[in-house]
C-alpha cells in the first residue's frame, strides 16, 4: 500500500452539468467526475455534449481541479468506432482520466495510448486483492471498490496493492452489486450496464415464505436501501488506505453538489489538520435536506441486514419534523424535533408512498394559536399550510410529517457558486531584476502548479528623479490581481539604483504575466499515441468451430445432476447454494460418464480464497469462473482445471471477449444484457469457437449482498446470528402484477434474485449455429427430475434438427405453467 498524503487524497465529486460542476469546483472538489451525450451510465442526466470536452478540461484545470469522464457501461460491437472516438477527442481535451466498465474498451484504449489514464469503474465488480490485481495489469490508475467492501476488507485489499483505491462515500446505494443487475434489463430492456437503470429495487413487493404472502404491514420495499452517509468515517477510511472519496448524484441538483461537498471537504481537511470533526445535528440536517431516504453507512462497518433497509418509503424524504399530534381547522398540531420556518416544504406520510400525498409550503407558524416569527426549532407547534397546497381532511393523527425543501438553504448554498469572483486564489510569487538602461524583467512563478513565466517591460528602465521603485510599490501595484483566480504572495526585488518605470508600463506587465499562466493552467495535458496500424482488425479475429453442437445443463440441485447426468448432454455445471454438496455431484456426473463443471460464488471477497480451493478439492473437470478475483486467483494457483467464463464477466464486444481468452479462459459466455441483434453482431467478428451461449434459464437479476432471509425472517443482522431461515424457507418476491420471483442463497449468504418466468432464446438457434456456436447451456432452477429430461430432449432434438426452435419454444410454452419468454433477446 502506497503512503495516504493529504496531496495523494481527492475528494470526487459528481457533476451533471455546468451549474454542478461550478457548484463542486466552487465547494472544493479536487476532482470531477461527468458523462457526455452517450456511453456512460447516468443517460437520463443532462450530461454535457463531446464538443464541450477542450472547455470542461479548460475550465477544471483553470481551477487545478482533475475532470474524469464516465465511460462506465458495456460498449456493443457496434459502438467500438464511437467508442474510440471520444476516447480520441478525451485525449486531445486532455481528460484527466476517463472512468471504464468495459475490459473491451480498455483493450481499446491500450491499443490507442500506453499512457491514457484508466480508472477501474465500480461496474467492474472489483471487491477482493486478486480482482484489483487482475485490472492493475491493464495499468489503471485507480480502481473503484464495490460499495458492499467494509473497512476490515478495505485494509486487507489496500494492504496488498499499489494501485490506489477509491470508494463511494454519499448518495444512493444500489442494493445490486454495481455491474451484475439485470432487472431492468429483464423487465424494461432498460439495462443498469447501459446507464438506462429503471430502479426495480425502489419498487414494492410482497414477500412470499414457502408460497404463503407474509404480513409486513407498512414494509412494502423489501429492496430500497436507505442512502449513504459516511462523513463520519472518513477518518478511517484514509487510515484503511482509501485515496480516492466518491460523492454520488450526477443526476442531483446543483445544491446538493455544493452541500455535500462542502461538508466532505471540511471532514478531509480536518483530518490532515489533526482535529476532531464530527458533523453537527445542523450539518447532518443540511444532508438530509438535500436528499436522503435516511442514512447509513451501508456496509462499511460490516453487513447490518437490519439497518440497510427501512422498507416503508422508496423515495427521498429530507428532515424528520414529527408527528400530526391533532388536525385543526386550519392546521395540525406537531410536536416539533426539528428546525422549520415560514416557507419551507413539507410532506404528510400517511404510510403509502406509491398514493399521492399531502403536501406543500408552510405559511405559518403558531403556538397556542398566536403567531411565531422566525424559525422554531422545537416544541408543539400548529404548522399552518398554504391553503391550496394540503387538503387537511386528508391528513390523520399519526402521520409523518418531512421537511422537503428549505429555501433558505438553497439560496446560501447557491451563494457559494453563483458569483462573479474566482471560487479560489492561487499564490504567485515574483523575482524582479533590472538596473537602468534596460529592460524591467519579472519572473512570475504559479505556486500551484509550478508553472513560471518571464516577462519585460518593452521600455529601459530610466533613473528615477522623485520617486524610483520599491519593493512596497510594486507589491501594490503587482497585487491588484482581482478578478483573477491569483493573489500575490511573495516578491522578490533586486534592482541597481534607484531606476523608475511608467506605471502602465507595470499594469501591462502583470496583464501579460496572468494571461500567460492562465493559457499554461488550461492547456490539455498530453498523452502518447500508438499508430493506427497497432490496433487490429476486428474481422480478422473471427474463427468458426468445426465440432458437433454441444449441450451443457447447469444445474442447482443434487436431483437435477442426477436427472441431466442421465440426459444425452456433453456436459453438467453445478451452481450450488451450498459448495459442501459439490463432491456429491461431482461423484454423481463421474458415475454417469460426464464431465462436471463447479461454478464458483458470483462474488469474491477478502478471505474467500478457500471456497475456491474447496471447488479445486471436489474433483470437478472444469471450474465455471464468474468474478474477476476467482479468475485471477486460479491463474496465479496455476490450476490443471480448464477455466470456463460466465455471463457475469459481462462480455459485451469483441475485445473483452479477447481480453479473457488472453487470460486463460477455454470458454466465454456473453453478456445477458446483449439483445439479438448485438449478439449477432459480436458473434460475426469474434472467435466463436470459444464462445458458450445460454439458450434457456431463469434470468438472475438481482445479486445483493442484502440478504432478504435475515432482513425479515430473523431476529438477526448477519450470517453470524440470524439462524439460518434460508435453509429451512423457501422465499420470493411476488411484484405488482402477481409474479413471484425466487430469492435464493449463496455460500457467502449474498441472495439472487431471479425472473419469475423462464426465458428461452430457442427461435435464434438458427442463427447461432450459422454463426459457428457450437455449445448451448440450459439452466435450471427449481425444476424436478422429469421437467429437467423433458427440457434437453427439446433442445437435443433442436441442435440435432429433429425439431425447430419455434418447435422448442411452442412446447415450452405450453407445458410451462406461468409461459415463457424471449426476455432481454428481442428488445
Amino acid at each position: 500500500m502506497t503512503a495516504i498524503t493529504r496531496d495523494s487524497v481527492e475528494l470526487l465529486a459528481p457533476a451533471g452539468n455546468w451549474e454542478c460542476m461550478k457548484a463542486a469546483v466552487a465547494n472544493g472538489a479536487d476532482a470531477i467526475f461527468f458523462g457526455v451525450e452517450k456511453f456512460n451510465a447516468r443517460a437520463r442526466a443532462d450530461n454535457f455534449q463531446m464538443d464541450n470536452l477542450p472547455e470542461i478540461m479548460a475550465y477544471l484545470h483553470m481551477y487545478g481541479v482533475k475532470g474524469y469522464l464516465t465511460f462506465n457501461i458495456l460498449v456493443f460491437e457496434n459502438e467500438m468506432e464511437d467508442a474510440r472516438e471520444l476516447i480520441d477527442a478525451c485525449m486531445n481535451a486532455g481528460v484527466d482520466a476517463v472512468i471504464v466498465q468495459d475490459f473491451g474498451l480498455v483493450k481499446a484504449i491500450r491499443e490507442m495510448s500506453p499512457d491514457f489514464p484508466i480508472h477501474g469503474s465500480t461496474q467492474m465488480t472489483i471487491t477482493s486483492p486478486e480482482a484489483v490485481e487482475f485490472a492493475s495489469q491493464y495499468g489503471m490508475e485507480i480502481v473503484v471498490l464495490g460499495r458492499e467492501n467494509n473497512l476490515k476488507q478495505i485494509r486487507t485489499i489496500a494492504g496488498k496493492t499499489n494501485t490506489p483505491l477509491e470508494v463511494f462515500v454519499h448518495g444512493a446505494l444500489c442494493v445490486s452489486y454495481s455491474g451484475q443487475c439485470l432487472t431492468s434489463e429483464m423487465w424494461g430492456g432498460r439495462s443498469a450496464n447501459r446507464g438506462e437503470c429503471a430502479q426495480a429495487c425502489r419498487l414494492p413487493y410482497d414477500l412470499m415464505v414457502d408460497g404463503e404472502q407474509k404480513e409486513m404491514g407498512n414494509v412494502a420495499y423489501l429492496l430500497s436501501p436507505k442512502d449513504l452517509a459516511a462523513i463520519d468515517l472518513i477518518p478511517d477510511l484514509i487510515e484503511a488506505g482509501i485515496s480516492s472519496f466518491k460523492i454520488e448524484g450526477r443526476m442531483k441538483t446543483p445544491e446538493y453538489v455544493a452541500n455535500v461537498v462542502s461538508k466532505y471537504r471540511r471532514a478531509i481537511d480536518a483530518y490532515f489538520e489533526g482535529k476532531d470533526y464530527t458533523p453537527s445535528d445542523s450539518e447532518v440536517r443540511e444532508l438530509q435536506q438535500s436528499f436522503s431516504r435516511g442514512f447509513t453507512h451501508g456496509f462499511l462497518e460490516g453487513t447490518n441486514n437490519k439497518k440497510l433497509v427501512d422498507g416503508t418509503f422508496p423515495k427521498s424524504r429530507g428532515v424528520y419534523l414529527g408527528t400530526v399530534k391533532k388536525v385543526l381547522k386550519d392546521a395540525v398540531l406537531c410536536d416539533l424535533e426539528a428546525p422549520l420556518k415560514r416557507g419551507d416544504g413539507i410532506v404528510f406520510d400517511a404510510g403509502n408512498p406509491q398514493e399521492k400525498e399531502e403536501g406543500g409550503r408552510v405559511y405559518d407558524l403558531r403556538k397556542n394559536g398566536r403567531k411565531i416569527e422566525g424559525e422554531v426549532e422545537h416544541g408543539q407547534i400548529e404548522i399552518v399550510p398554504g391553503r391550496h397546497d394540503v387538503k387537511l381532511r386528508r391528513v390523520q393523527v399519526g402521520d409523518k410529517i418531512w421537511k422537503t425543501n428549505d429555501p433558505e438553504l438553497d439560496r446560501r448554498l447557491r451563494k457559494t457558486f453563483e458569483t462573479d469572483h474566482p471560487y479560489r486564489l492561487f499564490p504567485l510569487a515574483v523575482n524582479v531584476r533590472g538596473q537602468e538602461g534596460a529592460p524591467l524583467t519579472a519572473e512570475w512563478i504559479d505556486e500551484n502548479t509550478g508553472n513560471h513565466v518571464i516577462v519585460t517591460s518593452e521600455m529601459n528602465l530610466e533613473k528615477a528623479m522623485k520617486r524610483p521603485l520599491s519593493q512596497d510599490y510594486l507589491a501594490e501595484q503587482w497585487g491588484r490581481l482581482g478578478g483573477t483566480i491569483y493573489e500575490l504572495h511573495t516578491l522578490d526585488m533586486e534592482l541597481a539604483g534607484e531606476v523608475i518605470v511608467p506605471v502602465k508600463e507595470l499594469n501591462h506587465m502583470r496583464r501579460d504575466a496572468v494571461e500567460q499562466l492562465m493559457e499554461q493552467r488550461r492547456k490539455p495535458r498530453v498523452y502518447a499515441r500508438k499508430e493506427a496500424g497497432v490496433q487490429q482488425v476486428a474481422a480478422q479475429t473471427h474463427v468458426h468451430a468445426q465440432h458437433d453442437p454441444e449441450l451443457i445443463a447447469l444445474c442447482r440441485t443434487i436431483e437435477q445432476v442426477r436427472a441431466a447426468s442421465a440426459a444425452d448432454v456433453e456436459y453438467v455445471y453445478a451452481d450450488f447454494e451450498f459448495t459442501r454438496d459439490y463432491p456429491a455431484a461431482v461423484q454423481i456426473a463421474h458415475d454417469h460418464g460426464k464431465r462436471i463443471a463447479l461454478a464458483t460464488p458470483r462474488i469474491h471477497m477478502p478471505g474467500e480464497n478457500g471456497v475456491l480451493n474447496s471447488i479445486v478439492k471436489a474433483g470437478p473437470d472444469a471450474i465455471l469462473v464468474r468474478n474477476l478475483g476467482a479468475l485471477s486467483y486460479y491463474r496465479q494457483a496455476e490450476i490443471s482445471l480448464p477455466l470456463f467464463g460466465d455471463f457475469s464477466l459481462n462480455v459485451a464486444n469483441h475485445k473483452t471477449a479477447e481480453v479473457f481468452a488472453e487470460n486463460g479462459l477455454t470458454w466465454i459466455t456473453p453478456s445477458y444484457d446483449l439483445n439479438i441483434q448485438q449478439m449477432v453482431d459480436m458473434l460475426a467478428v469474434a472467435d466463436t469457437s470459444r464462445m458458450e451461449l445460454v439458450i434457456h434459464q431463469h434470468l438472475p437479476m438481482f445479486h445483493t449482498e442484502h440478504c432478504v432471509y435475515c432482513t425479515f425472517l430473523s431476529e438477526g443482522t448477519d450470517y453470524t446470528n440470524c439462524g439460518r431461515p434460508c435453509e429451512s424457507h423457501r422465499v420470493s418476491l411476488q411484484d405488482r402484477i402477481g409474479m413471484s420471483h425466487p430469492v435464493r442463497v449463496d455460500i457467502g449468504c449474498r441472495n439472487t434474485v431471479y425472473n419469475a418466468i423462464e426465458q428461452s432464446g430457442a427461435e435464434y438457434l438458427p442463427n447461432f449455429l450459422e454463426l459457428g456456436i457450437r455449445r448451448y447451456r440450459v439452466e435450471f432452477l427449481e425444476e424436478d427430475a422429469d421437467q429437467v429430461h423433458d427440457v434437453l430432449r427439446l433442445y437435443r432434438e433442436a441442435l440435432i434438427g429433429k425439431r425447430s426452435g419455434t418447435s422448442v419454444w411452442r412446447a415450452l410454452k405450453a407445458t410451462n405453467q406461468l409461459g415463457v419468454t424471449r426476455g432481454q433477446l428481442i428488445k
